[in-house]
């Protein structure tokens, strides 16, 4: 039987989400949570919670709903292979049709770029070398699906209905796309020009990570019981 945590990384969510998460990590000693300091962003929060991953393997996924648990054995399966990094590539009609084709052409290009899988998301497995590797690449502005494909660890993909999102909108409307696929382009002609692997942890707010406020759970406090008892 296989032993995990579940590692919830609050990006100084405004709406009550360090309250929820709080009280999950009081009822059971496999969550973690890591509440940071100010709203960093979906990707470097995402290589904030690598940084304080401990598993063999690591799942990213977003907390939307939108990508199935279920599927995580088969990513897992997948990467036993021989891969460092499976991502669950997208299927369905998860968006309207306009945000599918623009999506689709970004990783069409992203794929010709750093020769990711054309279907890739953050929904995906990283081996433990992946895992260590990503948050010291660095960058001002980091695109995780672009830095594994950097990385040219070998990568793979295996097909996963994707929902559409079942409460709320997504915060990524069209300028925010535009804007997070330019950041991608740019990661990666920086990375081809070296300038990034020369100074790992440049930073646009001048630190190499995010400041973390709080660090929840069984892991890293003895005061949290994991029995929904909290022993002072």
């Amino acid at each position: 039987m296989l032993s995990f945590e579940v590692l919830f990384v609050d990006d100084a969510c405004p709406v009550g989400s360090f309250t929820v998460l709080d009280e999950l990590a009081r009822r059971d000693s496999r969550v973690a949570v890591l509440a940071l300091e100010r709203n960093v962003g979906q990707h470097r929060a995402v290589l904030a919670g690598l940084a304080h991953a401990r598993g063999k393997w690591t799942i990213v996924m977003d907390a939307d709903l939108q990508d199935p648990p279920e599927a995580i054995p088969e990513l897992l399966s997948k990467g036993r292979e021989g891969f460092a990094a499976v991502f669950a590539g997208r299927r369905g009609r998860y968006e309207p049709f306009l945000r599918l084709l623009t999506s689709r052409v970004f990783k069409g290009l992203l794929h010709l770029l750093c020769r990711v899988p054309a279907d890739a998301g953050l929904f995906v497995a990283l081996n433990r070398t992946l895992t260590e590797r990503l948050p010291v690449l660095g960058g001002p502005r980091p695109f995780v699906i672009a830095m594994i494909g950097c990385t040219g660890l070998p990568m793979s993909s295996v097909p996963v209905a994707r929902a559409r999102r079942p409460v709320g909108t997504s915060a990524y409307n069209f300028r925010a796309r535009l804007k997070s696929a330019w950041r991608a382009l740019v990661w990666v002609t920086s990375w081809r020009c070296r300038a990034i692997r020369r100074t790992p942890n440049l930073d646009t707010g001048g630190a190499s990570e995010p400041l973390v406020k709080a660090f929840i759970g069984a892991r890293f406090t003895p005061f949290y019981s994991g029995e929904g008892e909290f022993r002072p």
